[in-house]
């Protein structure tokens, strides 16, 4: 058998990338190489912070407009799984209504991702759950501010609300 330490670079990223072949998907191991949409937004209409019970953290922000999630992104402090969850879900409900992204499931998310180990299943809970809290913000706000989803218009000199 041979040492990692008798390897030169470019054997240990061949033994690395075998393991990670017979533990993860192609698609887990895609988007956790090459995430979509990972940062913070500033301008957000909705957060969810949400914690894992491994202790991995995941933040989901999500921009809506006309009723659409017109961008969705996340950051975590989690493994290469929950980057993979985090990154496909931004993908999934980017184009979504409220009512579809909110229906979202877990396990759904891991069928998209070609599964995951079942020591791993929970990052999709955790992805799914960030993004929910998101949506739950989001809705709040549009109770809050009873405006925000109007346009104030000024057609003939008689101003009107309508609706966006």
């Amino acid at each position: 058998m041979t040492h990692l330490s008798d390897m030169d670079s470019d054997d240990v990223q061949r033994f690395v990338d075998e393991a990670e072949g017979r533990l993860f998907s192609k698609e887990i191991i895609e988007e956790a190489r090459n995430p979509h949409n990972m940062a913070r937004l500033e301008d957000f209409d909705g957060k969810g912070v949400e914690e894992g019970l491994c202790g991995d953290s995941m933040e989901f922000y999500i921009k809506v407009d006309s009723g659409k999630i017109s961008r969705a992104s996340f950051f975590t402090d989690g493994c290469g799984p929950t980057i993979a969850c985090g990154s496909r879900l931004t993908r999934y409900v980017k184009g979504s209504s409220i009512a579809k992204a909110q229906e979202f499931s877990p396990s759904s998310l891991e069928k998209l991702l070609g599964g995951l180990p079942d020591d791993h299943r929970h990052c999709a809970a955790l992805a799914v759950a960030s993004l929910r809290k998101a949506i739950r913000d989001y809705l709040n706000r549009q109770r809050q501010d009873p405006t925000a989803n109007t346009v104030k218009s000024s057609c003939f000199h008689v101003e009107n609300e309508v609706k966006k």
